[in-house]
């Protein structure tokens, strides 16, 4: 079994995607560990704020079979993959699978973005303070104190859950 880490975000209909995307994921994917919903302002574009949070969960599934449950679920929910950076009815990005590092052919592992934005890494280290890195060899509880990015969090509820 693989330990996998995956973050969620949509910004257009945020509560009924997000929402949706956690039904998919369960049908897929059980049981699942989910963080806390953050909302917070679109990075590098102006739009509507998002909602984000990071689920993780164990497969026997193999890295391919996961990416392509993952694009299904998306696809499912209308996300379009035109290479703009914009809003979205729902991103699903695989951050973890297991200790897997692999960079190159459109595939980064682990996620740049857990390094990179408060969004990905306070859920990730709210779920798993004291799993380290696979590169940094960091924990996420200490990459989470030590982050200083000025990007601003807060939690959500997600009605009907």
């Amino acid at each position: 079994m693989t330990r996998a880490f995956v973050s969620i975000g949509s910004n257009l209909d945020p509560q009924r995607n997000v929402r949706g995307a956690l039904v998919a994921l369960r049908e897929h994917f059980t049981p699942l560990t989910v963080s806390t919903v953050y909302e917070s302002e679109p990075v590098g574009f102006d739009g509507p704020n998002f909602y984000n949070l990071v689920v993780g969960f164990e497969t026997a599934n193999d890295l391919d079979s996961v990416l392509g449950v993952l694009a299904g679920i998306e696809q499912e929910f209308g996300r379009r993959r035109d290479g703009s950076d914009g809003s979205r009815t729902l991103d699903l990005d695989l951050l973890l699978f297991g200790e897997l590092v692999r960079h190159g052919n459109g595939l980064n592992l682990p996620r740049p973005d857990i390094e990179d934005y408060a969004f990905v890494l306070k859920p990730l280290a709210e779920l798993v303070p004291d799993m380290r890195h696979p590169e940094t060899g960091k924990t996420f509880g200490e990459m989470w104190r030590e982050f200083h990015g000025p990007q601003l969090l807060w939690p959500v509820e997600l009605q009907g859950n």
